[in-house]
């Protein structure tokens, strides 16, 4: 049996990485300043330290929900970007662009929610047989939804020329434009949310022994199904509103956490959010110094990182 850190100083540890990752984040960028000079610029406030705020909130949340969902469905291969989630959010935002929606404080966010809540009651309906998930089923769901998305989010683009640039961020994925605001209403959605993911950390580990037996164990399994499917499909649907669809942050971030620090998710989950924060902060800096004065947008290195990684998962899971 393997020797792992004792979880305090891996929180610890990984804390420490995260403080020393935000740092490198502020001081890197096409301005090119001293770290004194950055102090004092209007660039740190108004623009780098909102951005790498809201990009270690996004990877929290959308790496937490990958751990969740992996749990609930117990398939490792399962994650908001694979299941349809982001494009089910990333459709309501653009509806919400094209009606207009964006200049309420949360109408990106709230138009998202219930396109996401909806895309997650049609995954879940059209998987459960006699009550039990089909996870086969779940999955060829999610890549059919996320195409059936992705057209019509296309056709939106195609009818409104003018809201084209808008909608292609969301299904880019990026904080080129991140603000306080956004942060403002991310920050406080995804800590909120956490609170009952930490909580069933325990049930969550009932849940990976499949429904009958945590049901005879003394778990409610319909209702920390639904409570936190409600509560991560939230994470995700405000995160898309403030940073478009960033793709296999919730696959590859558990994954890697499992590896180290096993698959007790008491373990599990804190240290998931951590390392998903960091994960995500580290992959837009990526974006902004690759190709200076230009950026790549965020979804696309992380879709380098996690499409393979999905790829080896699939093939190891059919072996």
């Amino acid at each position: 049996m393997k020797k792992r850190l004792p979880i305090t100083i891996s929180i610890i540890l990984l804390l420490i990485l995260l403080a020393a990752t935000v740092i490198a984040s502020l001081s890197v960028g096409v301005a090119d300043i001293s770290l004194e000079q950055l102090l004092h610029s209007p660039i740190l406030w108004k623009l780098r330290m909102p951005r790498v705020l809201l990009a270690a909130t996004a990877g929290a949340a959308l790496a937490t929900s990958g751990a969740v969902y992996q749990s609930v469905f117990r398939n490792p291969l399962t994650d908001p970007y694979v299941l349809g989630i982001s494009s089910g959010a990333s459709l309501g935002a653009a509806l919400a662009i094209l009606l207009g929606l964006e200049a309420y404080l949360v109408g990106v966010g709230a138009a998202a929610l219930t396109t996401a809540l909806l895309t997650m009651l049609l995954l879940f309906k059209t998987s459960t047989r006699t009550n039990r998930i089909d996870t086969n089923t779940l999955l060829l769901t999610g890549v059919c939804m996320t195409f059936l998305i992705t057209a019509v989010i296309s056709l939106l683009m195609a009818l409104r020329h003018d809201k084209m640039e808008s909608i292609i961020f969301w299904t880019m994925g990026s904080f080129s434009s991140a603000s306080w605001l956004d942060l403002a209403i991310l920050l406080p959605v995804t800590m909120l949310c956490l609170v009952p993911v930490l909580y069933h950390r325990k049930d969550l580990n009932l849940l990976l022994t499949g429904a009958e037996t945590a049901q005879s164990l003394g778990l409610d399994v319909e209702k920390v199904r639904r409570r936190l499917l409600i509560t991560t499909t939230l994470m995700v649907a405000f995160t898309v509103s403030a940073c478009g669809v960033i793709g296999f942050v919730g696959l590859v971030v558990p994954h890697v956490v499992r590896l180290v620090a096993g698959t007790d998710n008491r373990r599990l989950i804190p240290l998931t959010i951590l390392t998903g924060a960091i994960f995500l902060l580290l992959c837009d800096t990526l974006a902004r110094i690759l190709i200076p004065p230009n950026e790549l947008p965020v979804g696309s290195i992380t879709s380098l990182i996690g499409a393979p990684m999905f790829i080896y998962l699939l093939h190891k899971n059919h072996r």
